[in-house]
C-alpha cells in the first residue's frame, strides 16, 4: 500500500500573494479546512507545505501556505500533485477502499480462475465501475456492487468476483 494519498493538484496561481487553485481529488475538499500540512510531490522529492488559510471557489480550494508570499515562488508547483500521510487520511468506513489500493489487485472469479488485473475505477453517481485488464488482453467492466464484488483483501492484493450473466 502507498504511504501517501494524492488529495489534490494545484491548477495555477490565484493573486499574486502566492496563493493557489487546487483540484480536490478527495470526496470531501471540506477536509482542507481540517488539514495542517499536506506534502507536495515536486517529481524528484516530496516537500511539506503547512497551510495558512483554506477558501473555496466554485469546484476548487484556495490555498495560501506558511512563508510563500508572492507568486513567483508557488508559479512553479503548477500540475503538482499534492499529498497527504495515511495518518491524515480520511478514516474509511468498513467496506470502504482508498483507489490507489485497488489498482493492481488481482482479480479472481469465485472458483478461483484469474480474471486479471484491476487498472482502474470508474466513479458515478450510482456505483463505481472496476475496470480489470484481462490476462487474454481484454477489458471488463465490473460494478462495485455486493452482488459483484465478493471479497477485497487490499493487504494481499487480491478481489475475489462473482461474475454476473452479462459481464463478459
Amino acid at each position: 500500500m502507498e504511504n501517501y494519498l494524492r488529495v489534490g493538484v494545484i491548477t495555477s496561481t490565484h493573486g499574486i500573494k502566492g496563493e493557489v487553485k487546487v483540484y480536490p481529488t478527495t470526496e470531501d475538499p471540506q477536509r482542507f479546512r481540517q488539514l495542517e500540512q499536506v506534502i507536495l510531490d515536486t517529481g524528484k522529492e516530496l516537500i511539506p507545505l503547512d497551510i495558512e488559510e483554506v477558501k473555496f471557489f466554485k469546484q476548487m480550494v484556495i490555498l495560501k501556505f506558511k512563508g510563500i508570499d508572492n507568486i513567483n515562488d508557488v508559479q512553479k508547483y503548477r500540475n503538482m500533485d499534492l499529498l497527504v500521510t495515511r495518518e491524515n487520511a480520511i478514516k474509511l468506513e468498513e467496506g470502504e477502499y482508498f483507489i490507489c489500493d485497488l489498482i493492481n489487485c488481482e482479480v479472481f472469479t469465485e472458483s478461483g480462475e484469474r480474471l486479471g488485473i484491476l487498472t482502474e475505477v470508474m466513479t458515478n453517481a450510482a456505483n463505481d465501475v472496476y475496470v480489470v485488464q484481462m490476462d487474454n488482453g481484454k477489458e471488463v467492466l465490473l460494478p462495485a456492487i455486493n452482488d459483484c464484488i465478493l471479497n477485497i483483501d487490499v493487504e494481499n492484493k487480491k478481489v475475489i468476483v462473482h461474475l454476473m450473466k452479462g459481464l463478459l
